[in-house]
């Protein structure tokens, strides 16, 4: 009986043996033949309610971002305002302008009225300077080549101090020579264009604000006259221009040909009778520049905070 038995066994072992590596190895087939999605294995967990607060940070972060930081200004500031162009329309004199609503077309019907109504104060073909930038809620304000707001008999009512670490205000008032811009680009002689978003104003690049600009000026055109302008100067100066930051001992001239007009000018005299003027680009506590100059010159550049 013992001889039997191990004989069965041995012969079942011998059939096993015959039966393929991969037939032995494959699962039995799962009833229905496949998985349904509520069946599937995720392959990584699902994220727990840490994770999920942690992604609705960094939207609302991004969100915050979107709209135009303090320091993006200095940079519009810095690599927009100042900068020449050619003029590839005709635009309106008069402090009304012309009012761009950016992300929509523009209407050259629109355009030519307010020529029509108010007169070309830039020319097609005419050179054009950027001469000043003005931020709103919703809006941009572009000076060119003087813009066509007219002057002011006062300038900001904000005077920042520039004793101690943290700036200081107090209340001024201006002259009105403090509003003027290059030779032959005086307030109320150029053309005001206004960008009006429909949201608060986004975190723009200069390039963007260009390209905004594009269907009135075309920035790629060589800048002749200013390039002849800069190539007289001290190589230092050259230098600042060229690397688009301010330098002690430039002008006024100079210092808009490096960094654009500024937000605010004050004018006051020291306690020994000196005429001082600070250029002042930014808005404190945010990242500000202050250019003082002492008579036509650059005398010191601080800027807060360090």
């Amino acid at each position: 009986m013992a001889k039997l038995l191990t004989f069965s066994l041995g012969f079942l072992l011998l059939a096993g043996a015959d039966i393929p590596v991969a037939e032995r190895l494959r699962s039995s087939p799962t009833p229905g033949g496949t998985f349904s999605s509520a069946d599937e294995i995720s392959v990584l967990p699902e994220d727990g309610p840490g994770e999920q607060q942690a992604a609705q940070s960094d939207a609302q972060n991004k969100s915050k971002s979107a709209t135009l930081q303090e320091h993006t200004k200095l940079d519009l500031i810095r690599y927009v305002s100042g900068e020449f162009a050619k003029a590839t329309r005709n635009l309106p004199a008069g402090k009304e302008g012309f009012l761009l609503y950016v992300g929509k077309p523009l209407s050259p019907e629109l355009l030519e009225r307010a020529v029509a109504t108010h007169g070309a104060a830039v020319h097609i073909g005419d050179s054009a300077q950027i001469t000043k930038l003005e931020f709103r809620d919703h809006s941009i304000v572009v000076d060119v080549n003087g813009g066509g707001r007219g002057k002011k008999r006062w300038r900001d009512h904000i005077q920042i101090g520039m004793g101690g670490s943290i700036p200081t205000a107090r209340t001024t008032t201006t002259t009105p020579d403090q509003e003027s811009g290059p030779p032959g680009m005086q307030p109320g002689m150029g053309s005001t264009i206004f960008l009006e978003f429909s949201k608060a104003l986004p975190d723009l690049t200069p390039d963007e604000l260009k390209q905004i600009l594009s269907p009135f000026l075309d920035f790629a055109k060589q800048r002749s006259a200013s390039v002849q302008w800069v190539d007289t100067l001290p190589p230092e100066m050259k230098k600042a221009i060229q690397e688009r930051r301010p330098a002690v001992g430039m002008d006024r001239e100079e210092v808009v040909a490096a960094i654009g007009k500024p937000e605010h000018k004050v004018r006051e005299r020291d306690s020994e009778g000196n005429e001082i003027e600070d250029w002042i680009y930014g808005q404190p506590p945010s990242k500000t520049v202050f250019i003082r100059f002492m008579g036509d010159r650059v005398a010191s550049i601080k800027q807060y905070p360090q």
